[in-house]
């Protein structure tokens, strides 16, 4: 399934993708301005967290608030200034590991899942509690970063447009009238922006 970006004309962009599936959505729209990788996981080709410190994030991020998965990978997006969006083939197994090691629980919303912080979660930050610190000092830090180059809301802006679309469009099944009304909503932004 294609649909264009620009005036109509197919470019290429498919519901599949890297991930597999419809959900390929999560590495976002490659390209960028000036060498920046919107929505590209770890910016420019590097991972931000190891997998124990993403472990981490996630717990410290969902003991702020019950979160699904795609609003934790918004969060930490736009936390860094859409420098880095952990992809959905990250996320969802670090999620199940962390509900296998019993620090969160996962609790059905409709065809969603909400994960929710248990107390052996808020011990393990506790414990912890230096080290996360560290870990959001270094995600401010980026985003500080990011907010002082001339890119910066263009990545956030492109990495919030990366996210609604895995979320609207991430089901198995997407009827054909909301596919051409999200095309026509992307070509006429497409438009005023040549007309900037």
């Amino acid at each position: 399934m294609r649909f264009g970006f620009h005036h109509g004309r197919e470019r290429g962009h498919e519901c599949g993708g890297r991930h597999g599936g419809p959900r390929g959505w999560g590495r976002g729209f490659g390209g960028g301005w000036g060498g920046m990788h919107p929505g590209r996981e770890g910016g420019r080709g590097r991972r931000m967290f190891d997998g124990s410190e993403l472990r981490l994030v996630l717990l410290k991020l969902i003991e702020e608030q019950p979160r699904h998965g795609y609003d934790l990978i918004r969060e930490i997006e736009e936390r860094s200034g859409g420098a880095y969006a952990p992809s959905p083939g990250v996320i969802y197994p670090t999620l199940t590991m962390l509900d296998d090691m019993g620090l969160v629980e996962a609790k059905a919303e409709g065809t969603r899942k909400a994960f929710a912080i248990t107390e052996a979660g808020t011990a393990e930050l506790k414990e912890k509690a230096a080290e996360v610190e560290a870990l959001f000092q270094r995600l401010a830090a980026l985003g500080e970063h990011q907010a002082r180059t001339s890119g910066g809301p263009i990545r956030r802006a492109m990495g919030n447009l990366r996210a609604v679309l895995q979320e609207r469009l991430g089901g198995s099944e997407v009827d054909p009238e909301t596919l051409h009304a999200v095309a026509d909503i992307l070509d006429e932004a497409a438009r005023k922006i040549e007309r900037l």
